[in-house]
């Protein structure tokens, strides 16, 4: 990076809050051997190092890199490589990160060397679980780390078993990290290298016992975002629970929130769709090989179904398998898709349950939340009609259907949110963490139909499959239910069964009288 770029990194970092930076000279770019300055850029990690510190003083605390295999050189290089790592620490750097390694007594003899070099700052060790194999031959081979044969020989005859291999090597590197924390080097922390694959550093994590034995309860239903300006963000509408990223993005340049905007017809709050928040998460060849070619309804009516039951693993709509409370109610949800009402997002009736609870709970301790049951689906003008018949004889039932060509109706009488999620806690006020209201609902819409029409072009233009989808989301509407007494958990299917049962009565009679 020049020099100008590294200033407006360092100055953002600033304005956001961070206060630490792992300053890097960076690999040569792939397909050079040789690492080159770019113009107008630091030649040596020092020199970033320096700037920084000229810049900001002590604002930021500093890390570098370190490498215990710089003990493998011939004594001449190890001399200088060490000269040059003293020379960054008194430029300024508060603490050291490794590279990973898996040698246990060549990290130990660097740590050695560095103190005897009259480095005292922290070092943070760099772990790299085991995941599988492949994986771990191959890290290691493109960082040139040493492989104890003790790993090979428990590790190489398991190769094809990718579970085994990450559970011996979960015990290897364990037993790693054990020697390094007893060795009286004064290592205080772990850095693990997670390559995006959080399960390997859990497994590690309950093997050192280094995992809160108190289980952590979540302080929200959704996963709160960790920008500065956001922390204090205490509602979402629910029409993005399956898709966080897509309302981050609309929402990012919000100043405040919720900040009023909610249910105000004439907010201009909601970004336009972009391409962040509108393409389908799948390749081409993954999303085939999970939906595969649907000819008729009834083939996307199972695949839905199929998602409700965990036996697919993901759909246009959601990023990833079900919430765990959709369990509660996936036979309720097979039988809708089944009958053509195509579910993309749902929660259940909660009625007081504990905010331990391992399915519902959220919140501080000695809470109680409670949910409306909620439903948003795709469905034909003819079944969509029967449904209205069956749902306007509920007081207690609130819905919006919106079409493709943003046409709205409901049924209720306020432009206010609808809370359908809520905590009560000691001490506190009542927080309710997810809403259903027009706008946002209004805003969704746009996503969901595009989703769909992302769908759809997967396939090829003149395929079978391509006009299926494509026409689905063009007559199908989108819907939102919501069933307000939350003390009644199947009172909001009744309506939807009894319309299902009449629409396939409907057809059969007319498939006989056709005959």
């Amino acid at each position: 990076m020049p020099e100008e770029k590294v200033d407006i990194a360092l100055r953002e970092a600033k304005q956001h809050g961070c206060r630490n930076v792992l300053a890097l000279r960076g690999d040569p770019p792939v397909g050079k051997e040789e690492w080159e300055a770019v113009e107008g850029g630091f030649t040596h990690g020092i020199d970033l190092v320096r700037h920084i510190r000229n810049l900001y003083g002590d604002y930021f605390d500093i890390a570098v890199a370190g490498f215990p295999q710089h003990q493998l050189l011939p004594k001449e290089e190890r001399d200088l490589e060490m000269k040059y790592l003293k020379e960054k620490v008194d430029a300024g750097v508060n603490f050291i990160f490794t590279q990973m390694f898996y040698d246990v007594e060549i990290f130990i003899d660097w740590v050695k060397e560095v103190r005897a070099a009259g480095i005292t700052i922290p070092i943070v060790p760099g772990i790299a679980p085991i995941q599988t194999w492949n994986g771990f031959m191959r890290a290691t081979s493109l960082a040139k780390t040493i492989i104890p044969q003790s790993f090979l020989d428990v590790l190489e005859p398991h190769k094809n078993n990718d579970e085994q291999v990450r559970a011996l090597g979960t015990r290897l590197v364990a037993d790693m990290c054990r020697r390094i924390l007893n060795a009286n080097l004064g290592i205080r922390g772990l850095h693990f290298y997670t390559m995006n694959l959080e399960k390997g550093t859990k497994m590690l994590l309950e093997e050192l016992n280094l995992v809160p034995r108190v289980e952590t309860i979540k302080p929200l239903p959704w996963r709160q975002s960790l920008t500065p300006n956001r922390r204090q963000e205490t509602i979402r509408p629910i029409f993005w629970a399956n898709r966080t990223k897509s309302y981050i993005s609309r929402t990012e340049n919000w100043d405040e929130y919720p900040n009023g905007r909610f249910g105000d017809a004439r907010s201009p709050a909601y970004g336009e769709l972009d391409g962040y928040g509108v393409w389908i998460k799948q390749t081409k060849e993954d999303a085939i090989k999970l939906w595969g070619h649907p000819l008729k309804f009834s083939d996307v009516a199972t695949l839905f179904s199929r998602f409700c039951t965990q036996q697919l693993s993901a759909l246009p709509w959601s990023d990833q398998a079900p919430a765990c409370e959709t369990t509660v109610i996936s036979k309720q949800l097979a039988k809708m898709n089944e009958m053509g009402f195509l579910t993309i997002n749902s929660q259940p009736a909660v009625n007081g349950a504990r905010s331990d609870d391992k399915i519902f709970g959220w919140g501080p301790s000695n809470g109680y939340v409670y949910q409306k049951a909620y439903l948003e689906f795709f469905v034909t003008p003819a079944l969509l009609e029967l449904l209205l018949k069956y749902i306007e004889r509920d007081s207690n039932i609130t819905y919006y259907v919106i079409n493709s060509r943003g046409d709205l109706k409901t049924n209720t009488h306020s432009d206010g949110p609808n809370a359908v999620t809520w905590g009560v806690f000691p001490g506190k006020e009542i927080v309710q963490p997810t809403i259903v209201e027009a706008v946002s609902f209004m805003a969704w819409k746009d996503e969901a139909y595009e989703l769909g029409q992302q769908w759809a072009q997967i396939y090829d233009p003149d395929s079978p499959s391509r006009k299926l989808i494509s026409e689905l989301m063009e007559s199908c509407s989108l819907v939102n239910v919501v069933h307000n007494d939350f003390q009644d958990p199947e009172a909001i299917f009744k309506p939807f069964f009894l319309a299902g049962e009449e629409y396939r009565a409907q057809s059969t009679s007319e498939l006989v009288n056709g005959h």
